[in-house]
């Protein structure tokens, strides 16, 4: 290992953003999920929530199509939403999907503070979020569109809202100083040298 690559890992490490979180549910195309990982790495993100309740079965996601973002990215495995949301809220997350819903809770993704410990919900390719996931999210939020398609790819509506997401910490400091203690930088630290 040479200086240099240490100091990126460590460097790396100490931006990490221990309270954004995704969650996506039922995503059946596994270039997707990979596409998915990448960004979330590449903002910071370093656990992934994924949700097959037998719908749809875990995906086998390439190195190649992750670029090994899931070498760097934890991923957490739930056959159940419920069970998920549990997990999330017992860490005291805020969970926010997002779905086409056609009433005044809407809430524009530009509206959301992103800086607070979030989980952001994504649903599957055709179906999107399920009914159960609807019901037991904080609220639901929509992407902002002013032409005439109504949603985007899912790994698309990913990247627009973690970008979203880390524009408002970096205004916030949020990448200057971490939230992981030194003991859970050390032992993030120890775990990218053996991978």
């Amino acid at each position: 290992m040479t200086e240099k690559r240490l100091n990126k890992f460590i460097e790396v490490i100490s931006k990490r953003q221990k309270h954004l979180t995704l969650v996506l549910e039922n995503l059946h195309d596994a270039h997707n999920v990979s596409a998915i990982l990448r960004t979330a790495e590449s903002v910071g993100i370093d656990k992934v929530y994924l949700i097959y309740d037998g719908a749809e079965k875990f995906p086998r996601i390439s190195k190649v199509s992750s670029a090994s973002a899931k070498k760097w990215v934890e991923i957490v495995r739930h056959t159940s939403v419920k069970e998920c949301f549990k997990d999330l809220k017992k860490q005291k997350y805020k969970i926010f999907s997002t779905h086409m819903a056609d009433d005044s809770k809407n809430t524009s993704l530009y509206e959301l503070d992103l800086c607070k410990k979030v989980a952001l919900v994504f649903g599957n390719e055709h179906r999107g979020v399920s009914e159960e996931a609807k019901k037991l999210s904080d609220s639901n939020f929509l992407i902002p569109m002013v032409g005439l398609v109504q949603s985007l790819n899912v790994s698309v509506s990913v990247a627009v809202c973690i970008y979203e997401a880390m524009r408002q910490r970096l205004e916030a400091g949020m990448y200057e100083k971490s939230v992981y203690t030194k003991a859970e930088l050390k032992k993030k630290l120890s775990e990218y040298l053996s991978r």
